[in-house]
């Protein structure tokens, strides 16, 4: 015998919750299958959406230049259709840990060896300097206090090394290889940290459109940790409660199709208490980087 579907109602809390959604940017096919994610029927949630923002665009005509579909770029994403627990990349198996569908966060295990973490921070050594962070205001970089490591660039492809990881990140997150940004090698050691932030530019920011002629808007970051602190040092996500610890060889890869806060990617590096920290850094733009 088929059990009864209770009967869901239109509540309050959910009506505000699609008004927020929508003027967030999110367009009603993306809101519909969220709702439908999280167990609303369809029908009800089609009725409450005409509903609700049926209402809310009468009362404030004004609202209807704010809430438009949403512009979504496409994103680095890796096959993970049937739940895989192992990835290809390439010239090495790659195990999926954990993923997050929003924002979009997936946990990778083993995709450097111990090998080319000592590799990495060996060629890095060398050239480290305080890090810089992008400064939209202007276009070009700037010391910021929120961010208290010390980096360096590799050049894409600079080395048999660099060029081997970033076809190994190509091949996983299945985006091409010329779309990305040099890889980004840093240091945290006691006290350091990178507080919450995002990774995509700013459209509002007066210097970002000079930055997006280089290959346009970033859409995707990897974290790769190359040693481990002995206390501190994860990677947080403030908005859903997520912290990464920094396991050696593993990473963690997140995407954000908007260059907005709904995307929930805000992400920092928290405090190293003990030990010291080093992360290789790779971002991945919308089209060719130059």
């Amino acid at each position: 015998m088929r059990k009864a579907v209770p009967p869901q109602h239109i509540t309050q809390e959910l009506q505000q919750w699609i008004v927020a959604q929508a003027e967030a940017g999110f367009g009603p096919e993306v809101v519909l299958k969220a709702m439908q994610a999280s167990g609303w029927q369809e029908d009800v949630a089609i009725e409450a959406m005409e509903q609700t923002l049926g209402a809310y665009l009468a009362a404030r005509p004004v609202a209807a230049t704010v809430i438009q579909p949403a512009q979504f770029a496409a994103v680095p994403e890796p096959d993970l259709a049937h739940a895989p627990l192992v990835l290809d990349g390439g010239d090495r198996p790659v195990t999926v840990l954990g993923t997050l569908t929003h924002p979009r966060v997936v946990l990778l295990g083993g995709l450097l060896s111990d090998d080319e973490c000592d590799a990495l921070i060996a060629a890095a050594s060398p050239r480290m300097a305080r890090s810089l962070t992008v400064a939209t205001r202007t276009g070009g970089e700037e010391v910021n206090d929120a961010r208290t490591s010390q980096g360096m660039f590799f050049q894409r492809g600079e080395s048999e090394l660099v060029a081997r990881i970033e076809a190994r990140i190509a091949r996983l997150l299945r985006w091409p290889v010329e779309n990305g940004e040099g890889l980004q090698v840093l240091q945290y050691g006691p006290g350091a940290e990178y507080q919450p932030h995002y990774d995509y530019f700013d459209p509002a920011e007066p210097g970002t459109a000079p930055i997006l002629k280089r290959g346009g808007q970033r859409v995707g970051t990897v974290v790769m940790y190359l040693s481990e602190p002995d206390k501190g040092g994860g990677t947080v996500f403030p908005d859903v409660g997520l912290e990464v610890a920094p396991k050696r060889g593993n990473a963690v890869f997140f995407s954000y199709a908007q260059a907005h806060p709904s995307s929930k990617s805000l992400h920092g590096g928290s405090p190293v208490i003990a030990g010291e920290k080093w992360i290789a850094t790779k971002w991945l733009r919308e089209r060719e980087f130059a």
